[in-house]
């Protein structure tokens, strides 16, 4: 090698070294390969857990930091994860990737198993949500193919032909209109999962915060929300509902006070089934500040990720009475 090619060498080194260290590399789509990965908001496991992604979802790679990548995902959120969750395809591999006919796992927890048997060795776990590629329908068991290209089998029952979201964007009196039978079959999926624990950036049956819980119940029945109470609140139509502010005062919420009692009748005599419910404080500008979610099963209950999935109400006074209902702020219908 004469000294020019060295030369040429040792430059493309270290213009590969600046590159690999400015962690910032081409774009490039990955899917994700678990049943569900962490997304964290820096390149670190101590890092806060921001949300969570499932398998068969479409990412774009937008930076690296050894082992971690930072990504974009349908959410939408940016955020960190490991690189064993990922499986990057070119633009060949995931065009056939889209075109394959494709599965939801229906359950809330199972596994893949390397062959047509209860008894047979585990693959990989699953939750409620996941996608996988199909392979062939054989009777009890379907043969389903996961995003690295292994394969294996699933109990029929326990999966559905997955066909697609229908999306809703955000935007202020952005309408989705739900039939009366999905919304109580969103309903049932979050019933499903009442008693699992709550989990900061939460999104599966193994751990939920509240905007998690509606997100997977309706994800779980083909819609695809945005992920946080603050997006969630910018979907669908607004419910009129008439709010006396002064009870975010502390003497004002006694669950003691038949005035108070009155003001979350007041509030709620508009709501339906299934409305997505929002509670925070307003701020000065008179926009709301959302931080809590949850989807009303009318009779003043809803259902709700507070310290776990639970059935409250919103009636002060009452043994399941929720203690945060004087949040109450704003409700949208979907």
């Amino acid at each position: 090698m004469n000294i020019k090619s060295i030369f040429s060498t040792l430059l493309l080194m270290v213009s590969g070294a600046v590159f690999l260290a400015s962690g910032q590399p081409q774009e490039k789509s990955a899917v994700v390969g678990m049943s569900a990965i962490y997304l964290r908001a820096d390149a670190d496991y101590e890092s806060p857990l921001e949300t969570q992604e499932l398998m068969g979802t479409i990412v774009e790679i937008v930076a690296s930091e050894g082992y971690w990548k930072q990504i974009d995902c349908p959410q939408p959120y940016r955020a960190w994860c490991t690189d064993l969750g990922l499986v990057p395809m070119d633009e060949k591999a995931l065009k056939a990737y889209k075109k394959a006919e494709k599965v939801m796992f229906n359950d809330l927890y199972g596994h893949l198993k390397d062959k047509a048997s209860d008894k047979a060795a585990n693959i990989c776990d699953l939750v409620g949500g996941d996608i996988l590629r199909l392979v062939k329908k054989e009777g009890k068991w379907t043969r389903v193919m996961l995003p690295d290209g292994r394969q294996g089998y699933l109990k029929s029952k326990s999966i559905r032909q997955f066909d697609g979201f229908r999306k809703i964007t955000m935007g202020q009196g952005d309408e989705f209109s739900l039939l009366t039978p999905q919304t109580e079959q969103v309903l049932q999926r979050a019933m499903e999962v009442v008693g699992v624990p709550y989990l900061w950036g939460g999104m599966t049956p193994k751990g939920f915060d509240c905007s998690g819980l509606v997100r997977w119940s309706y994800l779980m029945n083909g819609v695809l929300l945005p992920r946080n109470a603050s997006q969630q609140i910018k979907c669908g139509s607004a419910v009129e509902m008439e709010i006396d502010t002064s009870f975010w005062e502390e003497d004002k919420h006694s669950s003691e006070s038949e005035e108070y009692v009155l003001e979350m009748q007041k509030r709620i005599k508009n709501l339906q089934r299934g409305d997505l419910l929002f509670f925070g404080k307003f701020r000065e500008d008179g926009t709301a500040g959302v931080t809590h979610v949850g989807m009303y099963l009318g009779n003043g209950k809803m259902i709700h990720s507070s310290h776990l999935v639970r059935i409250n109400s919103l009636i002060p006074g009452r043994p399941d009475s929720y203690s945060g209902s004087y949040r109450l702020l704003a409700a949208r219908r979907l």
